[in-house]
C-alpha cells in the first residue's frame, strides 16, 4: 500500500465532503470533481455542463476538446497529462440547468457564494504557485473583469485564502463563443497560453510527469 503525504490525506478528504455537497437545491446535478490530485496548478472553470455529471470529470465535452488542444499546442501537454496534474476546480461544482432558450444557466449569486469556500479550502491545501481562471464567470472571482481584452494574456499577482499566486486568465473555450478565434480574441488567447506554458509550475510538473509517468499525481512536500 503507498503512503499517503499529508496533503494527499488532506485534499482526499476535502474532496469526500465536496462530493456529498447539496447545498444549492436549484443545481441540477451533484458534484464534479476532477480528483486528488496534489498539484502546484488550479484551474478554475465556471460550472458543469450537462455532460460532465454523466462523464464524471469536469471538462468533458466541446469546450474540454478546445481546452486541452490548447495545453498540448502551447505547453505539450496531453489531456491525460493535465487531468493527472493539474488541480480541476470550478466556480460552481454542480451542473446549473438550463435557460428557458435552451442555454446553460449562469450560476446565480447565492449558488456562488455557497460554493466559494470549496475554492477556499483548495487554496489552502494546495497553496498553489499558478491558477487559471477559464472564463468570465470565473475570472471575476479573483479580480474586476469588465472587458476580456483587458486582462487575456496577461500575468497577475492575486491573493486570496490569505495566499498570493500568479494569476493568468483564458477566455472560455466553449463553441459557443467566438471570442477567442477571432482579433483580438485569437491573439491575446495564445500569449496567455504562451505565458502559461513558460510559468516555471508548468514546467515542473511537466517534468515532474516525465519521470515518474506511473503516478496519476504529483505530490509535494508541505
Amino acid at each position: 500500500m503507498v503512503s499517503r503525504s499529508p496533503i494527499q490525506a488532506r485534499l482526499g478528504d476535502h474532496v469526500t465532503h465536496l462530493m456529498q455537497c447539496r447545498r444549492c437545491p436549484r443545481m441540477q446535478s451533484t458534484p464534479v470533481s476532477g480528483g486528488v490530485v496534489v498539484s502546484d496548478v488550479m484551474l478554475i472553470g465556471q460550472a458543469p455542463g450537462p455532460r460532465e455529471p454523466v462523464l464524471q470529470r469536469p471538462f468533458a465535452h466541446t469546450a474540454g476538446r478546445t481546452l486541452f488542444q490548447w495545453f498540448g499546442k502551447f505547453c505539450g501537454v496531453a489531456e491525460s497529462t493535465a487531468r493527472s496534474t493539474v488541480y480541476f476546480a470550478a466556480v460552481c461544482r454542480c451542473f446549473p440547468g438550463k435557460t428557458p432558450s435552451g442555454g446553460d444557466r449562469v450560476p446565480a449569486p447565492d449558488e456562488i457564494h455557497n460554493c466559494s469556500s470549496w475554492m477556499d479550502e483548495e487554496i489552502k491545501i494546495l497553496r498553489p504557485r499558478l491558477i487559471i481562471p477559464v472564463g468570465r464567470l470565473a475570472i471575476a472571482q479573483f479580480m474586476n473583469c469588465p472587458k476580456l481584452d483587458e486582462v487575456i494574456g496577461r500575468k497577475f499577482r492575486i491573493e486570496r485564502a490569505q495566499h498570493r499566486f500568479d494569476l493568468i486568465p483564458l477566455p472560455h473555450p466553449s463553441g459557443a463563443s467566438p471570442w477567442h478565434k477571432i482579433p483580438p480574441g485569437k491573439r491575446l488567447t495564445e500569449r496567455a497560453m504562451r505565458k502559461i506554458a513558460l510559468h516555471p509550475a508548468i514546467a515542473d510538473l511537466v517534468d515532474r510527469h516525465r519521470r515518474a509517468p506511473k503516478l496519476t499525481s504529483i505530490a509535494r512536500s508541505p
